[in-house]
């Protein structure tokens, strides 16, 4: 292992792919602290110092930005606006038939639809960062019941100013974009995943000492042990698979044979990835951010449905907001894997190449078939995906813990299947110099 790791910084090409992948990944982390023009620097943090727990409305867009969201900086928006984007032109191929023709082009329709995911995160850019600045603005960033400073956080609110900061917070969102295709192109691949990477690491040291803080070293070291166990039963989910046996008869074109070898359909016991957990927690901050909006005046009671959702769903140690978000998580993980994985489109490519499942006939049967499997290892993903995304709740219920804990949710998934993609893509490259490779 060492001995590879040794050579991969004895390869020119390979060395210098990983040395910039560090520098965009640094410049990334460097722009998260640079606030935006006419943000009150000194008062932002003091009240992050006031509120070590992540507001819970704003929590996933904070993880997803290494915490730049709350400091109001050039960055604040992270690499969020572009997932939101790409899962929207991913969801479109549902609705709209040329999007799902440009699919199937290939590289050149590809190139499209990677166009039209740009233009819609400069847009989502634009809406996000209005939201940001109002929200700021209100005194609402951190909550309601907060000091006289973090209801001043900007110098000056006028259109002018209010104007400047959308453009830069667009403008940096754009910025990390052009970061992420630089990694792809230029580095060691997987730019947008390895910057999402970065923002979510960030966060593990401050994770940790609040731990360390609120129950003690020997809690924290208890953490860090079952985070190790969380961590290996995560990699070994990641890499299961359900292999398909497939079969392709021989072809004689002109004077050549075609076909005849066997191969397999790899269905990942989770195929969805962190997509339902992002769903599940996006649904989940609506009826808080609608709760928030109709905050009575001083001295006025509130609605009775008002406190109903302040009461049960904006708190994510109630075992009311467990249930609702265990039970998104499975059924948004049935909906993606249903959208992206077409068991009668798979069908039909397998019969057009002479393809078959041994036992099973070409066709229908071969798409029911695939679906009966899929339906049935899906489960196990969606109760997979359900119980790694109730663990920091758990975690905050029980250690104290803020919603950014790092062992669970969203951020162990993103954690591990990064550096196992990241690790696959510098193998590759080794193999391709006749170096063994990382993995054995």
């Amino acid at each position: 292992m060492f001995s590879a790791v040794a050579r991969i910084f004895r390869t020119p090409d390979l060395r210098r792919k990983i040395g910039f992948t560090l520098g965009i990944m640094a410049l990334y982390r460097l722009g998260s602290f640079v606030p935006a023009p006419f943000v009150d620097f000194g008062n932002v943090q003091s009240c992050l110092e006031q509120n070590q727990g992540t507001s819970g409305l704003y929590e996933l867009v904070n993880l997803f930005s290494g915490g730049a969201l709350l400091q109001l900086s050039i960055f604040a928006l992270g690499i969020m606006p572009y997932i939101t984007a790409s899962i929207i032109v991913q969801l479109l191929r549902v609705v709209i038939p040329h999007f799902e023709t440009l699919h199937k082009e290939g590289q050149s329709g590809q190139g499209k639809l990677t166009q039209y995911t740009r233009y819609l995160t400069i847009f989502l850019g634009i809406l996000q960062s209005t939201t940001l600045i109002t929200v700021a603005r209100s005194g609402a960033l951190f909550g309601t019941n907060t000091s006289a400073e973090c209801s001043q956080l900007l110098t000056n609110d006028t259109w002018y100013a209010v104007l400047l900061m959308v453009i830069t917070m667009t403008a940096g969102t754009g910025l990390i974009m052009w970061f992420g295709e630089m990694i792809t192109e230029r580095g060691i691949g997987n730019g947008m995943s390895l910057l999402i990477f970065t923002s979510i690491a960030a966060t593990f040291p401050g994770s940790l000492l609040a731990i360390i803080q609120s129950r003690g070293f020997d809690t924290f070291l208890l953490v860090l042990a079952v985070g190790l166990l969380i961590m290996m039963a995560v990699v070994f989910v990641e890499q299961s698979q359900r292999r398909i046996p497939v079969q392709y008869a021989k072809r004689m074109v002109g004077r050549r044979t075609f076909g005849g070898n066997n191969t397999y359909i790899p269905i990942k016991v989770n195929m969805a990835g962190v997509i339902p957990v992002i769903f599940a927690s996006s649904l989940l901050y609506l009826p808080a951010l609608i709760a928030q909006f109709n905050t009575p005046a001083a001295g006025e009671e509130p609605a009775a449905w008002v406190t109903w959702i302040t009461t049960y769903l904006t708190s994510g140690d109630h075992p009311l907001y467990m249930a609702l978000y265990f039970l998104l998580n499975v059924g948004f993980t049935y909906f993606y894997v249903a959208i992206t994985f077409n068991p009668e489109e798979v069908a039909d490519n397998m019969k057009k190449y002479g393809g078959f499942i041994p036992g099973i006939r070409a066709g229908r049967p071969t798409a029911e078939y695939l679906d009966y499997v899929l339906t049935r290892v899906t489960l196990a993903g969606a109760l997979y995906l359900g119980c790694i995304a109730l663990i920091p709740l758990i975690a905050l219920a029980l250690v104290g813990a803020n919603q950014n804990f790092p062992f669970g949710g969203a951020s162990i998934l993103i954690i591990v299947g990064v550096g196992l993609e990241t690790v696959k893509q510098i193998d590759a490259q080794l193999q391709q110099r006749h170096y063994e490779g990382l993995l054995r």
